[in-house]
């Protein structure tokens, strides 16, 4: 299992739309643990972080196949998926900087068979 985490600048003046979206998400958990499912990712934790230069989403991912992952969310036809590629187009302002792991400590392979 790999783990992953992305630092995505945000465009100005979106917070309520991340609010709004994040709220969605989590108002639609089962859509939601699907569409992760599909993907084979384990874990998707994303937090906002907001700086004097600007605001960020952090995402933390523990998944399979990074490839994998990525293509089938790219061709998904759920509407949960439709929604969130949308956020995407509305409120990113680029693509997501890869950040360094430094330490990754789990337990899931306790819980999960891989």
């Amino acid at each position: 299992m790999i783990t992953k985490a992305y630092k995505i600048p945000l465009k100005p003046n979106v917070i309520e739309k991340v609010r709004a979206w994040a709220k969605e998400l989590n108002s639609r958990p089962q859509e939601c643990m699907e569409s992760l499912e599909e993907e084979g990712i384990y874990l998707e934790t994303v937090f906002l972080d907001q700086t004097s230069i600007g605001d960020y989403l952090i995402y933390i991912l523990k998944m399979q196949d990074e490839e994998k992952a990525h293509q089938v969310a790219q061709q998904s036809t759920r509407t949960i998926d439709a929604f969130h590629q949308q956020f995407k187009k509305e409120c990113w302002a680029g693509p997501g900087q890869p950040l360094e792991p430094l330490i990754d400590l789990d337990r899931m392979s306790e819980f999960f068979k891989t």
